[in-house]
């Protein structure tokens, strides 16, 4: 497995998704070309703390590149979720090669899929890696981007609309969440082609 920056000479880009499950919000890819040495302790951003994340969010924003995607609602509705991820991977991807003035050599995807042949401005060779969040560090670092630039979205969010409790669930189905909508109804942030939001949507 790749630890690193360079593999075999080349450029080696970690991306990952964060926002795929909940019922508001986008969809925010990371992507990440590792510095030398590597943050210590890198790993699957879910299995962080709140505060290990946010140190290490700041030494990989201040050391390595990086850049995010964002899907927003309209897009995730109109293309379906897993078209959305595939497109705020690609979007990642893209604004990271634009920032360091290069191509990579070789994209490493969380998960079983990759966005090649799936979105046609997908340029780069792609390896899909089950678990690769926790397996290879510039996918480690690429999640603890995504999530915590997520997150800080949905903050903003729940300022604006703080009766869903955004701020504590990130738009995810909660019970706190789900007897909001049943309240309040849903917002233009909520995503009319999930399920609970459809089925609220039509019992109106």
């Amino acid at each position: 497995m790749a630890s690193g920056t360079v593999r075999s000479g080349g450029i080696v880009i970690g991306v990952d998704e964060a926002g795929r499950g909940p019922l508001a919000g986008p969809v925010v890819a990371g992507a990440v070309l590792l510095c030398k040495p590597r943050p210590p302790g890198l790993d699957d951003s879910k299995k962080l703390s709140k505060a290990r994340r946010l140190q290490l969010e700041e030494v990989i924003k201040r050391r390595c590149q990086w850049a995010v995607g964002v899907v927003d609602v309209e897009e995730i509705d109109r293309l379906n979720i897993f078209g959305a991820t595939m497109l705020a991977m690609t979007r990642a991807v893209a604004a990271l090669c634009e920032k360091i003035g290069t191509e990579a050599d070789e994209v490493l995807v969380d998960g079983n899929m990759t966005p090649h042949g799936r979105r046609e401005e997908w340029r780069w060779k792609a390896r899909a890696i089950v678990g690769g969040d926790a397996l290879e560090p510039c996918i480690s670092a690429a999640s603890i981007i995504a999530k915590e630039h997520r997150d800080a979205i949905m903050r903003g969010l729940a300022q604006v609309h703080p009766q869903y409790g955004w701020e504590r669930n990130a738009g995810y189905g909660t019970a706190e969440h789900l007897e909001a909508l049943r309240r309040h109804g849903p917002t233009v942030h909520h995503r009319r082609s999930f399920a609970p939001v459809a089925q609220l949507e039509m019992a109106l």
